[in-house]
């Protein structure tokens, strides 16, 4: 496959989500996000979904136009309104927020309501490593869990995500969802029309399935049993009921016909010198990575997405000719 470079991607996305309806600050916070998980090869998260939100902005189902504000606040803590456009925008402000408020307090909580997707989780704390924070990043979505013991998809894939920052290194991300493969693998394997293995999902009466396009509309299979929908809940608490948004089986799926998601975000910063202090933060984090590494093959939480975005930085992106035919499509080349 050939390679593109990462910035004519960007813009090719960019042209893309314009033509849909996004205003240009959203096509291009929307197209970097993307383009930055392709990179890092979270083909899920990435170029594959442009298409599904230039149909959302012409369905009218993200508003392009939208502006996210800052509607509440009180000392550490702030709720961002998305106003129902796509995600990018109102997460960027609310890790602007984060930052500024856990630099004053030592720590802080940004919410986001009435949101869309979020992408991938780890992309939004990127500033706050930047910045010297720890930070922790969660978010709700469209049901794809069912409630322990029930058989109907009741809580989002809920995925969760922590950064931790150190001197003169990459930061260590850990970044995952809730379920035992992400929902947009399973999309791509519908988009190619391959049969997903056995042990992914469940289709809506609750039957194991290989059919991607119906475990799109029945529940991915958590992980680690009722362990794994404990933790789906507790971040459906922290984005839905702090934040006011739709809780998960009130929204409808991205991939059927419905209204506008009310996705919650939530962003929380802590800064280490209102802790044990950055120098002790940072001798205690190096302690743990030195010894993680003296056992050989213990790999770094994040470091193959850093390695892949570096691939990809200086060597360009492959992108499938369906994709680029796809991607051309919708920027109308």
């Amino acid at each position: 496959m050939p390679r593109v470079a990462h910035d004519k991607l960007a813009s090719l996305v960019t042209r893309a989500l314009k033509r849909a309806g996004a205003s240009p600050v959203m096509a291009r916070m929307t197209a970097r996000a993307l383009v930055a998980a392709e990179m890092e090869g979270l083909s899920g998260h990435g170029l594959s979904r442009t298409a599904l939100y230039c149909q959302h902005l012409r369905e009218g189902r993200a508003d392009g136009t939208a502006r996210p504000a800052l509607v509440r606040k009180k000392a550490a803590a702030c709720l961002i309104d998305a106003r129902g456009g796509l995600a990018f925008p109102a997460a960027a402000l609310a890790a602007k927020e984060a930052v500024k408020r856990a630099k004053r307090y030592g720590i802080a909580f940004a919410g986001v309501t009435n949101s869309h997707h979020f992408g991938a989780a780890a992309y939004h704390l990127e500033p706050l490593a930047a910045a010297g924070l720890v930070g922790l990043a969660f978010t709700n979505s469209p049901a794809a869990i069912n409630a322990w013991g029930g058989s109907k998809a009741f809580f989002g894939t809920n995925p969760v995500a922590a950064i931790f920052p150190r001197r003169g290194a990459a930061p260590v991300v850990v970044d995952l969802s809730l379920t035992e493969v992400v929902r947009g693998k399973i999309m791509l394997y519908a988009k190619e029309g391959r049969a997903i293995p056995l042990g992914w999902a469940v289709d809506r009466d609750g039957n194991p399935t290989t059919d991607p396009k119906a475990a799109l509309t029945g529940s991915l299979v958590a992980i680690g049993g009722v362990k794994g929908t404990a933790l789906a809940l507790m971040v459906e608490g922290l984005c839905a009921v702090l934040t006011g948004a739709a809780l998960s089986f009130e929204n409808d799926s991205y991939f059927e016909p419905g209204g506008r998601p009310r996705i919650g975000h939530a962003i929380m910063a802590i800064d280490p010198d209102a802790v044990a202090g950055a120098d002790a933060y940072h001798g205690r984090l190096e302690a743990m990575i030195s010894a993680m590494r003296s056992d050989p093959g213990v790999r770094l939480p994040g470091a193959r997405r850093q390695q892949a975005a570096a691939a990809a930085r200086a060597d360009g992106i492959e992108v499938s000719g369906a994709l680029d035919a796809e991607l051309r499509q919708l920027a109308r080349l």
